[in-house]
């Protein structure tokens, strides 16, 4: 980012303090702040749900990340605009799970910290109208171990030859070991490639 001109910021111990500050930063400069949830936000990251229903229409399930929801509110708002019947699965790590959380208590519950080795998950607050959307449209959400999301790591690597991050797993980790699985047609959602080289060597050289 800093190559192509841009100012960065570093700031805070994880996600929702940086996320914290930048509107801070937003408010005080006159800036327009760009959060995680934004419509325009939803609607890009929601493509990839079109292309794939379009593409597999009679799935019975999809596993899906959940980071701060635009993806996995994606997934669910097409589903419904398609008038489909898939089941949708939300995944969070267990070192990270305020949806999950959230999602059993029927209201929003914050956590303390969100260390994991899946960083695009690492989230401690959840966002209000995701979170009204996920309880209204997933199945369940599902935790999932740092030590499963390496080893859905290595079989992305070794069985398919992509790259993909912790979160990107996440959903493979999940169906592998989900034991309440139905049906027989089942996608996950390999969210991206955003992964520190070193993690992702001593990732491949476990198990």
């Amino acid at each position: 980012m800093r190559a192509w001109g841009a100012e960065v910021i570093e700031h805070g111990r994880d996600f929702d303090a940086a996320r914290e500050h930048a509107a801070t930063l937003a408010r005080e400069h006159q800036l327009e702040f760009v959060g995680p949830f934004q419509p325009e936000l939803i609607a890009g990251v929601g493509s990839y749900a079109y292309e794939l229903y379009s593409t597999v229409p009679d799935l019975d399930a999809v596993y899906a990340p959940i980071g701060c929801g635009s993806g996995v509110c994606g997934l669910i708002a097409w589903r419904d605009a398609l008038g489909l019947r898939t089941r949708v699965i939300g995944v969070v790590s267990d070192r990270a799970d305020c949806y999950a959380r959230s999602f059993e208590a029927g209201r929003p519950v914050e956590t303390e910290s969100a260390d994991t080795f899946a960083d695009g998950m690492a989230v401690r607050v959840p966002v209000p109208a995701a979170l009204d959307a996920i309880m209204a449209g997933c199945e369940r959400v599902v935790r999932v171990s740092d030590d499963e999301v390496k080893a859905a790591v290595r079989h992305f690597y070794t069985d398919t030859h992509n790259l993909v991050e912790g979160a990107g797993a996440a959903p493979l980790a999940a169906l592998m070991k989900d034991r309440e699985r139905r049906g027989s047609r089942f996608a996950v959602v390999a969210s991206g490639g955003n992964i520190d080289r070193d993690m992702y060597v001593a990732a491949l050289s476990e198990g």
